[in-house]
């Protein structure tokens, strides 16, 4: 059985094709057409899908889309008619486009795909999935678990906010949801509205400033924003935001709350913003763990699956780690939305085939069916070659084993390396195969990585690469996280002395102290998102690895995405060589050539 699944329309479109319940390739659209969390039908993805697995449409059983509009259009209708006559200015502006657009999304699919010219596509060809269910499927198929906890949380999905269920065999059931406006994901992104960040961006940032800031908010979030329950639902006070109705987040009741003004995008950042960012995360962390122990009451299930938006806050999932009642958690690393091409796929096939065991075949080894989440374009030497030609770029082609000695000694002389190799990563991190790295011993790094080469703000952390066998060793962590969804403390072992004036650092300043032997990976609060590598997930990534701590001890390496700020990581070898060309990045190894710097 062969079935295409897709996402799109709103943000982050994508599609992803498996084949007997095996995943065949999956990308998001954006990496193709260079416009960041592009929401247009996904032709070029379903295309890249189609060609790596070599058939038309006349060859495939079911083309699955993630959620249903018309539940979608139900819930906006609604959502107004409750407010009426509030909102009208958001509704005039939402209506025709849906009435356009969005209502026809049937029919924007079948054209979409039909334009692709292989082969005639009809109504009867589409199927439609509940958007949760979408997500539901997306994190336990692929995961190695053949019971589990489910828990979905995002901004919103038709009309479901948050949900629980339960994964078993093929079937899943979802249980209980929060419905829309009471969102956790729509209230991180107020915050990140009300910070002056953009909204579906930069959720990130909000995470990566909350650090530095001190949870002076919280209870206000907590008594004038939230109602919650004991069973970890929650109900948002609507008075103090503007997304239901409005075109905006939040509103001028939310900002009197906390006593000043939304931040412009251009205003410096202060510490209320810094403590506005750690009140927030601290309450999500509060009410995600309240809804993973509500799952394992209900479940009783040893192990949890996750995804959503909100999975993707890596904080809160090491709280979950520690913390929570599970022994084993698992994170779909294409959490959002352009997991849930994938998602929807895998519930067609676990709905359509008979039998009672999941049609994963990796989960038969105790892995998990997502293949490191390398499902997208990979080139060969020769196209390679014809991109940096074309390119007029001056390299050196070597060996694997020189390849590996020279970006190793590159990366001990604190230079910069942009690594491209292999399949291109789905999901929003870059793993390896799409990735800027740099020497996690480097005091300056993290500062030359985001002001020289990254060009994003100077609070910014760095995920550590680490070789698995390693980990233990630098963190306060046995386990695996192959998908840089963990965050976990640096051992104390490792921290350095601080002295009295670096100790009274506040705000921004406390970037510029050394805080531990890993500076560059180490967060403000002795914390790093991390990524363990093993040769099972990556070899030639682990090789470099192993190549680099033969030189310096040290089995780990810095691990960025393969972009620019407000650009979608690379996908092609032309996007590399630009991004090195653009950037003060000291080398390019793209396959088994070299290109350095001064050469070009």
């Amino acid at each position: 059985m062969i079935i295409l699944g897709l996402s799109a329309f709103y943000h982050d479109s994508a599609a992803a094709i498996i084949r007997d319940g095996e995943i065949v390739a999956a990308a998001q659209e954006e990496r193709f057409t260079r416009k960041k969390n592009d929401a247009d039908f996904p032709v070029n993805a379903a295309k890249f899908c189609l060609d790596t697995a070599n058939v038309n449409f006349d060859e495939i059983n079911y083309i699955a889309f993630y959620d249903k509009p018309l539940l979608t259009f139900d819930r906006l209708l609604e959502t107004y008619l409750t407010y009426a006559p509030k909102g009208f200015k958001s509704f005039a502006k939402a209506i025709p486009v849906w009435v356009k657009e969005k209502l026809l999304q049937k029919k924007l699919i079948i054209d979409g795909l039909n334009d692709l010219d292989r082969g005639i596509v009809t109504e009867d060809d589409i199927l439609f999935g509940y958007h949760h269910h979408s997500h539901a499927a997306a994190a336990y198929y692929p995961s190695p678990f053949d019971h589990a906890a489910i828990v979905i949380m995002d901004g919103v999905g038709e009309w479901a906010t948050t949900s629980i269920g339960v994964g078993e065999g093929r079937n899943i059931r979802l249980e209980r949801e929060v419905r829309f406006p009471h969102s956790l994901g729509m209230l991180y992104s107020a915050f990140t509205f009300y910070l002056g960040f953009k909204v579906n961006d930069g959720e990130y940032k909000v995470m990566g400033l909350a650090p530095y800031g001190e949870p002076k908010y919280a209870d206000i979030i907590r008594e004038q924003l939230l109602d919650t329950k004991p069973d970890g639902s929650f109900r948002l006070k609507m008075g103090f935001f503007n997304y239901a109705i409005g075109l905006t987040m939040t509103n001028e009741k939310f900002a009197g709350l906390f006593g000043r003004p939304r931040r412009e995008a251009t205003d410096p950042l202060t510490q209320f913003h810094m403590d506005i960012a750690r009140s927030v995360q601290v309450v999500v962390e509060d009410l995600v763990l309240r809804v993973c122990h509500e799952a394992h009451r209900l479940t009783g299930a040893k192990n949890l699956c996750l995804a959503g938006g909100v999975a993707l806050n890596c904080v809160a999932n090491g709280r979950i780690l520690r913390e929570g009642p599970f022994d084993h958690i698992w994170i779909q690393p294409a959490s959002g939305d352009a997991g849930s091409a994938l998602g929807v796929a895998l519930a067609v096939e676990n709905t359509m085939s008979e039998g009672t065991a999941p049609r994963t075949p990796a989960r038969m080894n105790g892995q998990d069916a997502m293949q490191g989440s390398y499902l997208g374009p990979d080139y060969t030497e020769d196209q390679i070659q014809t991109a940096l030609d074309a390119a007029g770029a001056t390299y050196t082609l070597v060996n694997e084993d020189r390849l590996f000695e020279d970006v190793a000694d590159t990366l001990a002389k604190d230079q910069v390396v942009g690594w491209f190799q292999g399949k291109m990563e789905f999901g929003p991190r870059a793993l390896g195969n799409r990735s800027i790295l740099g020497n996690p011993a480097s005091s300056a790094m993290q500062k030359t990585l985001n002001l020289k080469i990254k060009y994003r703000e100077s609070f910014r952390p760095f995920a550590p690469a680490v070789l698995r066998e390693d980990v233990a060793k630098y963190f306060e962590l046995d386990g695996d996280s192959p998908y840089m969804l963990i965050v976990a403390p640096v051992r104390k072992d490792h921290h350095t002395s601080l002295h009295t004036d670096d100790k009274n650092r506040t705000g921004l300043d406390r970037l510029d102290v050394v805080r531990s032997t890993l500076p560059a990976i180490t967060h403000v609060d002795y914390s790093a998102r991390i990524q363990t590598v093993t040769p099972e997930s990556n070899q030639r990534f682990y090789d470099l690895i192993q190549a680099f701590k033969k030189r310096t001890g040290t089995g780990m390496l810095v691990n960025t995405s393969f972009n620019v700020r407000d650009e979608p990581v690379v996908c092609t070898p032309l996007d590399a060589y630009r991004c090195f060309m653009a950037t003060e990045m000291d080398m390019l190894a793209i396959g088994n050539f070299i290109l350095k710097k001064p050469d070009q």
